[in-house]
């Protein structure tokens, strides 16, 4: 069992103490229900063939059949595809989606490949994972560095396999291969929609409120994005080659700019100076609401001593380490969990599948509203259940989304019903 996948487990054995559980509960959990290997052999440009390794786990479908992303990066490996699924089981519970948790990857660092390398790898890993996969059984949809056209040939290579048109195997696809309006901003848009809910819990304001995003891709430009135009001060954003800092703001739409004349946000103006940073630096810097929309790992228990932000938002799939969330707890830091914080992509994923499952598609106003109507009540939730029970606010959210799985499993049974 690796480091991350061990540490996962750790807010799953926290939040078990908050819950009279039966122990059928923590048992099923303990473990992913499936993970498969493969070893995808792809015909290169030169006539060469190189193999890639990938996986695919179902961590649980107690709720629903499974449902999470699929992430090319180098260093992608078993024990960070455990973890992730692991996370998107809670992830589902904790927004009342009728799914469980899946993750998946392909150790590969995409810069290197053409796009035909690109779509002859992602076309092999449907052929390697398609007993796996299935519109009723497990849904992937996309993750770092795999995007709409990604997701496009995965679905197109599932329905070949299976011989028929089954756009509910995949989500996130384009909109004209039954992809839906709203999925670019989901997940930054539910991050927005659950601060906002929370403002005055948390005290704050727009017009006295700083931000620094770190990750400066799809999910934290939309974040900071939205943030903007209600009149929250962006100061600090980063890219993966640079990090800028400015005291008066920054425009995160005409960074964004740049970045796609440029390749990076090296050299963007703000309103005022703008200081070059590292990434590490940029989260130390000082500000109201910090966004971590990276990596995993981010913050640890060494710089969380230098964290000067009141509030995280997490929208990066666990950019807190547990060592990092026991000072940031002790400094009265408030850190809205990933689980709940960024969400909304897998919200919007699942609109997209019961709008292929019905073949009827939404208008985006429709959307926007049932996301800010899923999201926000969920929020409220577990900002109640961490004053009533007097933890922090992730712990809280996996109480409240262990309580849901709970009820699941032990809807068939556990061992109080059958020891009487």
């Amino acid at each position: 069992m690796g480091q991350l996948f061990h540490e996962a487990r750790k807010r799953l054995r926290q939040a078990a103490k908050f819950l009279d559980l039966d122990p059928d509960v923590l048992e099923k959990l303990k473990y992913p229900k499936e993970t498969l290997a493969a070893s995808l052999l792809v015909r290169m440009d030169d006539g060469s063939r190189r193999s890639f390794k990938a996986w695919r786990c179902r961590y649980d479908d107690t709720r629903g059949p499974t449902k999470g992303g699929i992430r090319y990066h180098p260093a992608v490996c078993l024990d960070e595809v455990m973890a992730l699924a692991f996370w998107m089981t809670f992830k589902c519970a904790v927004v009342n989606l009728p799914y469980g948790g899946a993750k998946g990857g392909v150790a590969v660092d995409t810069n290197q490949l053409s796009k035909s390398e690109l779509e002859r790898l992602s076309r092999a890993y449907v052929r390697a994972f398609a007993n796996f996969i299935g519109p009723d059984r497990d849904i992937p949809a996309p993750d770092m560095y795999t995007n709409a056209m990604t997701m496009g040939w995965m679905a197109d290579e599932f329905s070949t396999i299976v011989g028929q048109p089954s756009p509910a195997v995949i989500t996130g696809k384009p909109l004209q291969l039954g992809g839906s309006l709203g999925r670019d901003d989901a997940t930054g848009r539910g991050g927005y929609y659950v601060l906002r809910h929370l403002e005055r819990d948390l005290r704050l304001s727009p017009d006295k409120s700083r931000v620094i995003v770190q990750g400066f891709g799809n999910v934290g430009y939309h974040g900071a994005r939205m943030l903007h135009a209600d009149g929250y001060r962006i100061v600090g954003l980063s890219d993966s080659q640079s990090a800028l800092y400015a005291a008066d703001g920054l425009d995160p739409i005409a960074v964004m700019e740049h970045k796609k004349r440029t390749g990076s946000i090296r050299g963007a103006m703000g309103h005022g100076r703008a200081q070059e940073l590292t990434n590490k630096a940029l989260l130390e810097q000082e500000c109201d609401i910090l966004i971590p929309a990276a990596m995993e790992n981010q913050i640890d228990a060494q710089n969380a001593q230098n964290i000067q932000a009141r509030v995280i938002l997490e929208l990066a799939n666990g950019p807190i380490t547990p060592g990092g969330d026991q000072v940031l707890n002790h400094r009265g830091v408030t850190v809205i969990p990933d689980i709940l914080a960024n969400a909304g992509g897998v919200t919007v994923s699942y609109f997209e599948w019961v709008q292929n499952k019905a073949g009827y598609y939404w208008p985006l106003t429709d959307i926007h509203s049932r996301l800010k109507q899923g999201m926000e009540p969920e929020a409220r939730r577990v900002w109640d259940i961490r004053l009533e029970k007097e933890i922090d606010m992730r712990t809280a959210a996996y109480v409240h989304a262990l309580d849901r799985i709970a009820a699941a499993v032990t809807a068939h049974g556990g061992k109080a019903y059958f020891c009487s």
